[in-house]
């Protein structure tokens, strides 16, 4: 699959003078509920409204979503507020019982993306298809396997295609559900500037205060919209009821949220490009004290290989972690991010030292 603007067809011709909104509740409880939420949305800047009818579980015994009687309820909920339908599939029989419905847009979970034979299985039931089909990145932050799992179905002549990114699962406690893990979305972009990219900031967030801060994350890093759960009282949701905002914060967020414009004006890029040289310059400065400092690590592996001494020396790891993260606070830089860093030069400088006591 190559880059190509065709890739934008299907969300050009929406012919929207706002970023994509997809928004609706995560799961569909009752037909009442449904109904309920789409009218409230038919007034705002959503174009098509989600609802998960099938609910991968991590565990057994937790609602696992309604079946198929759902999407009865979300087709009376498109005749009767005009909004477009969409739904989570996972296999080849949800997709058949979604077409049949006729939804509009359909994507694959972080769960699904993660395993080529299900999105291949999903490939070649939409084969051919005119639906939207987004893909989810998979739970662990992989682009080949994001990537692949458009590429399949890209390769079964499914045209309309795009992705969401709802963040990455972690084992580290940090203050997102998942981890949003913006430079893989970043790179995806790069590699595909035309394939339409949408966020999920439920998934990342994990709770509605910060929706609004990711959403407009997002749209500084010119994603092209959003899929945003939103429940009529999301505290009584049968799913994920910390994450979903209601289709009032929904309004009042698309006001509030900024859209950036992708270029500035003559003046604006020769400043803009002088500052980038500064960071450039930075850049290469950065790049040149880590190949230095990978050589006295290299130094350190020789004396340890001499005296027979083990690569990690756990005291002394956590002492430099404590010391950068203190300096890091002193530099205005995240306690996060300090850690991330730090945790990458390390595991570099360990891969140099086992390289020199292996050979």
């Amino acid at each position: 699959m190559e880059n190509d603007n065709k890739l934008r067809n299907w969300l050009t011709d929406m012919n929207l003078d706002h970023p994509l909104v997809i928004a609706g509740p995560c799961s569909a409880e009752t037909e009442e509920q449904v109904l309920n939420i789409a009218h409230q949305l038919k007034d705002s800047d959503a174009t098509v409204m989600r609802a998960g009818i099938w609910k991968p579980r991590t565990r057994p015994g937790n609602f696992e979503g309604v079946g198929a009687i759902g999407l009865e309820w979300l087709k009376k909920a498109k005749e009767e507020t005009g909004l477009m339908i969409a739904t989570e599939v996972a296999n080849k029989t949800h997709v058949d019982l979604a077409l049949k419905a006729d939804v509009d847009v359909l994507w694959i979970g972080a769960r699904s993306t993660v395993s080529p034979f299900i999105v291949q299985e999903i490939a070649e039931a939409l084969e051919g298809t005119d639906k939207i089909v987004l893909v989810k990145n998979p739970v662990n932050p992989d682009l080949a396997l994001w990537l692949g799992g458009v590429e399949r179905l890209y390769n079964a002549n499914i045209k309309n295609l795009g992705v969401i990114h709802r963040g990455f699962s972690t084992y580290e406690k940090i203050k997102y559900r998942n981890n949003p893990e913006w430079q893989i979305a970043i790179d995806l972009q790069n590699q595909f500037p035309d394939l339409p990219i949408l966020v999920d900031p439920s998934h990342i967030a994990g709770k509605r205060d910060l929706v609004f801060d990711i959403c407009q994350t997002a749209l500084d890093l010119n994603y092209d919209g959003m899929i945003v759960e939103t429940h009529h009282n999301p505290d009584k949701a049968w799913s994920d009821a910390a994450q979903q905002i209601t289709p009032d914060f929904l309004k009042q967020m698309t006001i509030d949220l900024r859209i950036r414009q992708k270029e500035g004006a003559e003046e604006f890029n020769k400043k803009l490009n002088v500052l980038r040289s500064k960071i450039d310059i930075i850049d290469n400065q950065i790049v040149d004290f880590l190949g230095k400092r990978m050589s006295v690590a290299d130094d350190i592996g020789e004396l340890k290989k001499e005296n027979n001494v083990a690569i990690l020396q756990p005291e002394r790891w956590n002492s430099v972690l404590n010391r950068l993260t203190e300096e890091g606070e002193k530099n205005h830089l995240s306690k996060d991010f300090v850690e991330r860093l730090t945790k990458a030069i390390h595991e570099e400088s360990i891969a140099h030292q086992h390289k020199i006591i292996s050979q």
